[in-house]
């Protein structure tokens, strides 16, 4: 019988919001947006982005970052200095449970800060020596590119000797090189290069 009689009541109240939100003199309400779900990163920060620019009017907040929690200092005077003689109150357990509690937050704080900056120190020497290691290495690449270019040149000039040489004396060399004379290791042309870099 009760359900019968609110049956009807529940279904008029539901008509009545309908009609409410359909009425002709009342402007409309936000339009529903479909329903999208984001499958990747970028997909969802694309969708943010059209959300915010939807109203570029609105101002937008951005959070500051978070303080690091750094525990309350230790009381420099200590008055309420309980005994462990019959004269402590019931209370004065919790007063000493909630000061050692602290003392173990604040000293517990501070191990975590020094081993961050232990840690951080290690990372700052890992990366000094890393930045000179590869110091080390462009240097001695730099010196032997360096070198390959003082040969490559070397052997163009001995190569522009010998065509100014060659062209005065074509006959005579012919003859000398016949001849199998010692070279002195003084000479020029002893130290002709094996090979020439980007050579033609």
């Amino acid at each position: 019988m009760c359900e019968c009689k609110r049956g009807p009541r529940r279904g008029r109240k539901m008509a009545a919001t309908r009609e409410s939100n359909t009425r002709p003199g009342k402007p409309a309400g936000k339009e529903p947006q479909p329903l999208v779900i984001a499958k990747t990163a970028a997909e969802e920060q694309r969708l943010k982005l059209e959300r915010l620019m939807r109203n570029p009017d609105k101002p937008v907040t951005i959070p500051e970052r978070p303080k690091e929690w750094n525990p309350r200092a230790p009381p420099e005077f200590v008055r309420d200095v309980m005994g462990s003689s019959a004269g402590a109150g019931s209370g004065e357990f919790h007063v000493y449970r909630h000061l050692r509690r602290r003392e173990y937050q604040r000293q517990e704080c501070m191990d975590t800060m020094s081993e961050k900056q232990k840690m951080d120190k290690e990372y700052q020497e890992k990366l000094q020596k890393n930045n000179q290691a590869t110091a080390e290495k462009t240097a001695k690449r730099r010196k032997k590119r360096q070198k390959l270019k003082e040969k490559k040149l070397m052997a163009q000039k001995a190569k522009l000797e010998e065509g100014k040489d060659g062209d005065g004396d074509s006959g005579s060399n012919s003859a000398s090189s016949s001849d199998k004379v010692p070279r002195k290791e003084g000479d020029d042309d002893a130290e002709e290069p094996s090979f020439v870099m980007g050579g033609r």
